[in-house]
């Protein structure tokens, strides 16, 4: 019996050792650290949210409820911890001799809570108790500091993604985005301020994303707008830039590319996300068609955008980049379900009288 209660006294602080274990690595560890106890938390929701969205017929319907999964579970984490670490004390309790079991837990509960109203006279239960008040008070107290933390690193992401919907328009899109900048004289100011600004954003996203994972989850407050649809919008412009518009190489939309790739890929290795590291066009297709492609081009082009003569060399250069992150970027879209926008869900590319209708020229006048 004795080596009984030492073994639950054992497991019992192996328990809630994890536990605070878990709290540590999500709130303070300023780096990537997956943990069990907390995807068992975001997993159950998302699988009740999940059942929920299905029913549901509109995106605008889905939204609203998706909207408010990763604050729920945010914020289930610390009564799950607890529970656990009340579940942890009330085995070493009762390996102290305190029975039978509903009695340890409600010590347990009494000290977790710093409630008090159960004593014994036993200091090692004193002793543990005082330990299970403050770690209860350390788990609140994190949750507390972490709060203002996640919302900073959440304003600062979607202060440039509403930013981007003045030059990309609704929805948004990557030809967009580059025949506005040079109808409006602005290609100098894109490559001086916008693309480091972006790269910038992208090294952000690697780091608040992966380190303060709930952020992936939490959506914008319009619903047509998407932090995912903002880096591939980003993505397929620099990609653009380099291979269709007809000017010298231009180091800093590359430089973007590259910084997306890999924020995206270290937010999918975070959530074991399955990819091809190291894919290759045409053996690994991409799901811009070249249709969409030629729509594009061919409008850029009308546009009076300078663009290269070589369409099919520009297709296959664009493809050649496309194919680094197409995977990871629409995976992630099916993860933070995100809105469906051209180039990235079934929706084809429009052409320009179906979108808001402007020329070149009319840009030009307003600039």
């Amino acid at each position: 019996m004795v080596l009984v209660r030492i073994a639950i006294g054992l497991l019992g602080t192996m328990l809630a050792a994890y536990t605070f274990y878990s709290a540590l690595l999500t709130f303070v560890v300023p780096r990537s650290a997956s943990n069990v106890l907390t995807a068992i938390v975001f997993k159950s929701v998302r699988f009740i949210f999940d059942l929920i969205a299905g029913q549901l017929g509109s995106y605008e319907q889905r939204d609203r409820l998706m909207a408010v999964y990763a604050p729920l579970s945010l914020l289930l984490l610390v009564p799950f911890w607890l529970l656990l670490i009340a579940v942890g004390f009330s085995m070493i309790y009762w390996a102290l001799g305190i029975t039978p079991y509903r009695e340890a837990f409600i010590a347990s509960g009494s000290s977790l809570l710093t409630l008090g109203y159960t004593t014994f006279d036993h200091f090692a239960f004193h002793l543990f108790s005082f330990t299970e008040a403050v770690t209860g008070l350390v788990l609140v107290a994190m949750l507390i500091a972490y709060l203002p933390t996640m919302y900073s690193a959440f304003s600062q992401r979607e202060t440039a993604v509403s930013m981007l919907e003045v030059r990309a328009g609704w929805p948004p899109t990557a030809p967009e985005l580059l025949w506005r900048s040079f109808a409006m004289d602005a290609v100098a100011d894109m490559d001086r301020r916008f693309w480091e600004s972006w790269e910038e954003w992208f090294t952000q996203i690697d780091e608040s994303h992966t380190s303060l994972a709930a952020l992936v989850f939490f959506r914008s407050p319009r619903p047509n707008q998407s932090w995912v649809v903002a880096a591939g919008v980003v993505l397929d412009a620099a990609a653009l830039q380099v291979c269709v518009v007809d000017e010298e190489v231009q180091v800093h939309p590359a430089l973007v590319i590259r910084a997306g790739i890999l924020a995206l890929r270290h937010v999918a290795d975070f959530f074991k996300v399955d990819y091809n590291p190291d894919p290759h066009f045409p053996q690994d297709p991409i799901s811009v068609t070249r249709e969409d492609f030629d729509a594009a081009y061919q409008r850029l082009r009308e546009q009076g955008v300078p663009v290269k003569k070589d369409r099919e060399l520009a297709w296959k250069n664009f493809a050649g980049w496309r194919v680094n992150y197409d995977s990871v970027l629409n995976a992630l879209a099916r993860l933070t379900m995100a809105p469906e926008v051209p180039w990235l869900s079934e929706y084809t590319f429009a052409p320009p009288d179906q979108e808001s209708g402007e020329t070149a020229g009319q840009l030009r006048k307003a600039g």
